[in-house]
């Protein structure tokens, strides 16, 4: 659905170039929920300004729906973009118009008639469990529901695309929680491809099914959700999900007072269930201590992660991660 190809944007501050962009590539399929995650000041905000054309690109090209949105006018470009959503950060509601008049603003500039507008307009705010707040005004609801009236405003010209910059960040964590429940319902059961960018890969954890990072300006990682969690390559990837709520440094102070070799493991599916560990146990003598566990879901995927220390008489590192990776698993060694 979306082409970005060899994409670079630059800007001139004070007579010095700054490089936000740099041969950025990516291909985003209809009907996919989409991560762009990163650092404040990684080129996330810019990456998804640049799919509407908000800002256009120094050099490159941006495609959706096989158009190419880079060599269209700006009469084209005003069209296509009816087809794009785009939920902000800070709700960027028109504090003295009514939540109606906030959901009908692109549905008037779209040409429709009143009839259609007011029609449509408690069509999306019944979708997003607003009807009863029609007439209030942005500064009588809260901070979930202003961002659900500006979910409400992004569907309201039933776009195929919707842009979701940092729709969470602003928020506590049970109306996150609220508002990422109601963008997997709007992927779900309405179709819209969803493109989201954030600096939490707990929110990627939860919600998205492909993931790029992005680090001064450039993709250093990209994939299924499930290998960048299990598989990640990257420092920047590590890092970030040293920080996820999976991941805590409790058991460093109990690892350097258990002896053995110290694995990291990280697994999917039919995995968190199976009895694994004890197999490998009984099989090669070994004596096994779980230092961290968690498991949750990516997306409708369990997942978790496992710190142990393992040792044994006959105890063979090449032996078991031979056996743990034959059963999916990934294995780091965190110490020999």
């Amino acid at each position: 659905m979306i082409k970005i190809k060899n994409v670079s944007k630059q800007y001139v501050h004070r007579g010095r170039v700054i490089q936000a962009l740099e041969q950025v590539s990516l291909d985003i399929q209809a009907g996919e929920v989409y991560g762009i995650i990163g650092r404040s000041g990684a080129g996330k905000s810019t990456l998804i300004r640049l799919l509407n054309l908000l800002e256009r690109p120094t050099t490159g090209e941006v495609w959706l729906g096989g158009a190419c949105l880079t060599s269209m006018t700006e009469a084209q470009l005003r069209k296509q973009r009816q087809k794009i959503g785009m939920v902000f950060q800070h709700f960027n509601l028109l504090q003295e118009r009514t939540v109606r008049d906030n959901v009908r603003f692109p549905l008037r500039l779209a040409g429709l008639s009143r009839r259609e507008q007011n029609a449509r307009t408690a069509e999306v705010l019944e979708w997003v469990g607003l009807s009863e707040h029609i007439h209030k005004y942005p500064r009588q609801l809260s901070g979930g529901q202003q961002q659900r009236v500006g979910i409400a405003r992004a569907l309201a010209n039933d776009p195929g695309l919707l842009l979701c910059d940092e729709a969470t960040s602003a928020l506590d964590p049970e109306t996150t929680q609220s508002i990422l429940r109601l963008l997997l319902r709007v992927n779900k059961q309405l179709g819209i491809t969803i493109v989201l960018i954030t600096h939490s890969m707990d929110v990627i954890r939860q919600v998205c099914d492909q993931v790029a990072v992005i680090e001064r300006g450039r993709i250093v990682e990209s994939g299924a959700v499930v290998d960048v969690f299990l598989r990640p390559r990257d420092e920047v990837t590590q890092s970030l999900l040293s920080e996820s709520s999976l991941d805590t440094d409790g058991w460093k102070v109990m690892a350097a007072e258990v002896p053995g070799v110290l694995l990291r493991l990280s697994y999917a599916g039919e995995q968190t269930s199976a009895p694994v560990l004890s197999q490998l146990s009984r099989d090669l003598n070994l004596d096994i201590s779980i230092l961290h566990g968690a498991v949750s879901h990516l997306k409708q995927m369990p997942y978790g992660q496992l710190v142990i220390s393992i040792q044994g008489p006959a105890f063979q590192l090449p032996e078991v991660q031979q056996r743990l990776q034959a059963q999916g698993i990934f294995v780091e060694v965190l110490r020999t």
